[in-house]
């Protein structure tokens, strides 16, 4: 198993920035391992304790060996006897849930993804499209049913797995015309209420699709060590028993409008003739909830950081949800420099893609510094974090995209010209390479020219 230390070097190759979030995210799932490594260890003990006095005395097979007397080594230390010991399927280590805070486009989801890459137990990702049973969408059952697929549906490696689970501010509670207070809120209140069982421990039936075809044969589970099997007299053949008290729930979401619920909270006011009264400019930004886009430009740095438990009850959730997820983790917004790096610097970059993206048709394609430069400070105004910067390189690519495929057009230069919509993209045809580096080492020079020293 890789350390904290180990997994957050792993995850700075694919995300930028985001250090607090790393840290974490890593330690929850190393703690993870080492809680079921324990788990484990405590139910095979309990077995092989129970093994000699639960053997039938009656069966033929056990006859030579039940009614042996077994002394102990007189020069063996006597066991502890443990008369508190707990005989039941409660986990040795309690677990710690991590709620996941942060705007859109800033890495909560890719977080997630790149985890799973490098972990050995089974991670499922659900977009949150639930609501409560009986209603148009998906049962919570469906988090573990997904999780039981990720374990090739062996619900011994299950139970040991790792949920994740995004968009969860859509799940709060809906005051007002349509909410809790007129309608039935069948995505808010009930959808928490079964979360809440669910990730504080219970055992949760799920049908398998396609019966028994879908029961694992063979395979890693046949290696693992024994485990309490929930599934031995189940209802039906084509039916898994999943106990959720070692499965890890790691819940995400931008919840946008949180930060106006810290800035009220945090803003104390009062009278007299020395109070500090707010301008009207600043009462109109606490009256108004962010965009759904949050713009990278941060006013008050660090404003999701300040968060606390009665926050988020304000928010719309209700206290027992809030209480069984310890571990909080926010995420900034992407700022220029981040946003370069995220175009350049990390694996699958987006200029690494769009460059064997043309690469594919015989074409090669630079893009300046200046260009580059142009690219992050758009998508720093138009909001959105990275996911802005596809957007912004679909829309500028768009005319190469189209022209290129099939024509003589072998380079493809972008300034910081073509970015801002002064110029058409530069093209160069089959062997005048030397041509289209000249250009790109001149705007290059002009660059550095311009760049203060």
């Amino acid at each position: 198993m890789a350390t904290p230390r180990q997994l957050v070097r792993y995850l700075d190759e694919y995300v930028i920035g985001q250090e607090n979030a790393k840290k974490v995210l890593s330690v929850a799932v190393f703690n993870h391992y080492n809680r079921v490594r324990a788990n484990l260890s405590m139910m095979q003990d309990e077995e092989a304790e129970q093994g000699w006095d639960n053997l039938p005395s009656e069966d033929p097979r056990y006859a030579a060996v039940a009614p042996a007397s077994i002394h102990p080594h007189p020069y063996r230390m006597p066991l502890p006897s443990m008369p508190l010991r707990s005989r039941h399927a409660f986990p040795l280590f309690e677990k710690s849930n991590v709620l996941v805070i942060g705007p859109t486009g800033s890495g909560k989801t890719l977080l997630a993804k790149t985890l799973a890459r490098v972990l050995d137990v089974p991670f499922s990702i659900h977009e949150l499209k639930i609501s409560q049973a009986g209603y148009v969408g998906d049962d919570v059952d469906m988090c573990i049913q997904r999780l039981l697929q990720a374990a090739n549906w062996d619900p011994q490696r299950a139970s040991m797995g790792i949920v994740y689970i995004d968009e969860v501010d859509k799940i709060a509670k809906k005051n007002g015309p349509g909410g809790t207070e007129g309608n039935r809120d069948v995505a808010g209140e009930g959808v928490q209420q079964a979360l809440l069982r669910m990730m504080e421990g219970s055992v949760v039936t799920v049908q398998a699709k396609g019966g028994a075809e879908a029961s694992p044969i063979g395979g890693e589970s046949r290696s693992r060590p024994p485990h309490r099997n929930l599934n031995v007299g189940g209802p039906r053949p084509d039916s898994y028993s999943i106990d959720t008290s070692n499965v890890l729930f790691i819940l995400s979401g931008a919840f946008v409008g949180l930060d106006t619920v810290i800035k009220r909270r945090v803003s104390k006011g009062s009278i007299g003739f020395t109070a500090n009264l707010a301008s009207k400019s600043e009462d109109d930004e606490v009256n108004s909830f962010m965009p759904f886009f949050t713009p990278n430009k941060r006013s008050i740095p660090n404003v999701l950081d300040h968060v606390e438990p009665s926050d988020l009850v304000k928010y719309g959730f209700i206290p027992e949800f809030i209480s069984r997820l310890p571990s909080l983790a926010t995420l900034a917004p992407l700022t220029p420099e981040d946003l370069r790096r995220v175009l350049t610097e990390v694996r699958g970059s987006l200029v690494s893609q769009y460059t064997a993206l043309f690469g594919y048709s015989g074409v090669e394609i630079r893009f300046t510094g200046s260009a580059l430069d142009e690219i992050c400070h758009k998508a720093a105004e138009r909001g959105g974090g990275a996911r802005g910067l596809r957007g912004i390189m679909e829309s500028l690519l768009l005319e190469p995209m189209y022209e290129v495929p099939g024509s003589t057009v072998r380079h493809v230069l972008i300034t910081d010209a073509v970015v801002r919509g002064e110029e058409s993209p530069l093209y160069w045809r089959k062997g005048e390479a030397p041509a289209f580096w000249a250009a790109w080492a001149e705007e290059e020079e002009k660059r550095s020219s311009r760049a203060p020293s």
